[in-house]
C-alpha cells in the first residue's frame, strides 16, 4: 500500500490555491485581489519611443560649471571680464591679469578633473582661456542623462498607476515605453514628457516690464509667462508676463516630498513641497536675503506663482499655487516627487493599440489553444485508452496551474505568452507519453500492472526531469535577456514546465496508485 497521507493534501492545496488566484480574473475584487494582467497586444494601450536630448544635459552641465566658476573666482579674487559660452561644450574666460592663469588651472584640477584648458591667448592685456569638457566626460554625461531619464520616467509611470509597464533603453539615447490599458493618452504623454525643472528666481522689479515686452529686455533678465489651465478657451489671453532674473537662486534638486493639499480659504488645490536639510538652509537664506521681494516659482520656464517674501521662511516648506485643477495638481506632485528629467525628451514614435485589436488577438489565441488542446486530448484517448483519459485530466489541471501561476505572480499575458501555453500543452503530454511507453515495455516483459506502473514511473522520471530542466534553463535565459514579447513567452513557458513536472510526476502517479493499489483495478488500459 502506498501512503497517500501527504500526497493528497499537497495536491489538493496546490489546486485550491490556483483556483483562488484565478477567480479574481473572472470576478474582480475577489481576495486576494490579483488577476492575470493582459499585455499591450491583448488589451490595447500606448506605445511610445522617446529621444533624450542629451546635448541639453551637456549644456546644463556647462551652465552649472559657469555659475560655479564665478563663485570660485570671487572667492580666490581672480579678476575677469566675463565667462561666456564658446561652442556647445566650452567656455571662454577673459582674465584681466595673465598671471591668474595658473590659479585657474589649479582651480580646475581641484574641482573638475574632466575640465581642461583647450587654448590660451593674450590680446591687449586680456588673457582669454578656452575651457572645455573632455570627450570622455561629455559621453559620460550623455549616457547618464539617458539612464536618469529612464529611472525618472519609470518612477512617474509607477505613481501614475499603470499595471505592468514595459520601459527600456533603445540604443544610446532612446527610450521605449509600452503602457497597457492606458485610456487618457494625452495625460500620459504630458506626464512623461514634462521636464519638471523647478527653479526659484527673483522678479526684476528694477526695470519696466512694458519696455521689456517691446524688445528692450535688460541684461541678466528674461520674460516668462504664467502657467494657465490649458483647457481654458481664453488661456492665451490669461498668460501674464513676468520679467524674471535669469539667475537661479535654488532648484528642485533638494525636494524630498510633494503632495496635493486644499486651500481652506479659497478651496483650491495647491502643491505643498518639502526640502531636505541642505535645501531648507538654502531656502531660509534666500528668503532672509530677499524680504519684501517677489520670488517666482518657475517650472519648465512657466511661472506658477510669484508671491512676495514677507519674512524669512525656516523649516524647508513651500507651496506652489496656480490655476490648475485637482488632477493637474496631482500630476504636478508626481513629476516633482519623481524628479526632473536631466534633459528634455521628444516623442519620435507613437502608436495606440485599440482594445478591439486586443480582443481579436485574445479570441484567436484562445481558439488556437482550444483546437490544439482538443486534438491532443483526442489523440491521447485514442492511443492510450484509459491511461490517455488520465493524461487528459492531468492536462486540464496543468492549464489550471499555469493560469493560477500567472495570476499569483502578477505576470502579464501577451500573445507570445499564449503561444507559450500552447507549446506547454504538447510538452505536458510528452512526459505522460514517456511514462506510458515505459509502462508498456514493462507489461511486455510479463510484469503485473502494479509493478509495470511502479517501474514505468521510476525509470521515466529521470528522463523527464532532464528534458524539462534544460527547457527551464533556456526559458530563464530568454526571460533575463529577452525583450517584452520574448519575456512573455518565457514566463508562460517556465510556468508550463514546472506545472507539467508536478502534474506528470505527482498527480498522474497519485491517480494510478489510487486506482491500482487502493481500489485494486485488475486490468491496465494503456
Amino acid at each position: 500500500m502506498k501512503d497517500f497521507s501527504w500526497r493528497i493534501p499537497v495536491v489538493g492545496l496546490v489546486l485550491l490555491v490556483a483556483v483562488i488566484y484565478i477567480i479574481p480574473t473572472f470576478k474582480p475584487g475577489w481576495w486576494p485581489n490579483k488577476q492575470i494582467n493582459l499585455g499591450l497586444d491583448l488589451q490595447g494601450g500606448m506605445h511610445l519611443v522617446l529621444e533624450v536630448k542629451t546635448e541639453k544635459a551637456v549644456e546644463s552641465t556647462l551652465e552649472r560649471i559657469r555659475n560655479e566658476l564665478r563663485g570660485y573666482f570671487r572667492d580666490d579674487q581672480i579678476r575677469h571680464r566675463g565667462i561666456d559660452y564658446s561652442g556647445k561644450k566650452s567656455l571662454s574666460v577673459k582674465l584681466l591679469d595673465a598671471g591668474d592663469t595658473e590659479k585657474v588651472e589649479e582651480l580646475l584640477k581641484k574641482n573638475y578633473g574632466d575640465v581642461e584648458i583647450l587654448s590660451s591667448a593674450l590680446d591687449n592685456g586680456v588673457q582669454t582661456l578656452q575651457i572645455g569638457l573632455t570627450d570622455e566626460w561629455t559621453e559620460q554625461i550623455k549616457k547618464q542623462a539617458t539612464e536618469q531619464a529612464l529611472e525618472t520616467i519609470r518612477n512617474r509611470i509607477d505613481q501614475f498607476g499603470v499595471t505592468e509597464p514595459d520601459i527600456r533603453v533603445l540604443g544610446e539615447r532612446r527610450i521605449q515605453i509600452q503602457l497597457p490599458g492606458i485610456q487618457d493618452t494625452e495625460r500620459a504623454k504630458e506626464l512623461i514628457g514634462k521636464t519638471a525643472l523647478l527653479e526659484f528666481k527673483l522678479l526684476d522689479d528694477e526695470h519696466d516690464l512694458a519696455s521689456a515686452l517691446d524688445g528692450n529686455v535688460p541684461p541678466g533678465s528674461e520674460i516668462l509667462y504664467q502657467a494657465v489651465d490649458s483647457d481654458t478657451e481664453t488661456a492665451a489671453a490669461q498668460k501674464q508676463p513676468y520679467l524674471v532674473k535669469k539667475r537661479t537662486l535654488m532648484t528642485g534638486e533638494y525636494l524630498t516630498d510633494a503632495r496635493v493639499q486644499i486651500d481652506s480659504q479659497f478651496n483650491e488645490p495647491y502643491v505643498a513641497i518639502d526640502f531636505d536639510r541642505k535645501g531648507a538652509r538654502i531656502f531660509e537664506r534666500v528668503t532672509d536675503e530677499n524680504v519684501k521681494k517677489r520670488l517666482a516659482i518657475v517650472l519648465d520656464n512657466k511661472v506658477y506663482s510669484a508671491p512676495t517674501i514677507q519674512e524669512k521662511i525656516p523649516g524647508g516648506s513651500a507651496r506652489i499655487t496656480g490655476s490648475f485643477n485637482a488632477q493637474e495638481a496631482h500630476d504636478l506632485a508626481i513629476v516633482l516627487r519623481a524628479g526632473s528629467l536631466p534633459a528634455p525628451v521628444e516623442i519620435i514614435e507613437e502608436r495606440t493599440v485599440g482594445p478591439s485589436l486586443g480582443h481579436d488577438s485574445i479570441t484567436k489565441g484562445l481558439y488556437s489553444m482550444l483546437v490544439g488542446g482538443i486534438l491532443v486530448l483526442i489523440f491521447m484517448f485514442a492511443y492510450y485508452k484509459g491511461a490517455g483519459l488520465i493524461a487528459d485530466f492531468v492536462l486540464i489541471l496543468n492549464i489550471l496551474l499555469i493560469a493560477g501561476g500567472l495570476a499569483a505572480f502578477g505576470a502579464t499575458l501577451t500573445l507570445p505568452g499564449i503561444a507559450g501555453i500552447i507549446l506547454t500543452i504538447g510538452m505536458a503530454v510528452d512526459a505522460n507519453v514517456l511514462i506510458f511507453e515505459r509502462i508498456r515495455e514493462e507489461m511486455r516483459l510479463g510484469k503485473t500492472p502494479i509493478a509495470s506502473i511502479t517501474n514505468g514511473f521510476d525509470r521515466a522520471s529521470l528522463t523527464i526531469l532532464d528534458a524539462n530542466v534544460t527547457t527551464l534553463i533556456a526559458a530563464l535565459v530568454l526571460f533575463q535577456f529577452g525583450t517584452g514579447p520574448v519575456k512573455g513567452f518565457a514566463v508562460t513557458l517556465s510556468l508550463g514546465v514546472l506545472a507539467s513536472l508536478f502534474t506528470a510526476l505527482v498527480i498522474s502517479r497519485l491517480i494510478f496508485d489510487y486506482l491500482y493499489i487502493s481500489v485494486r483495478v485488475k486490468s491496465l488500459s494503456i
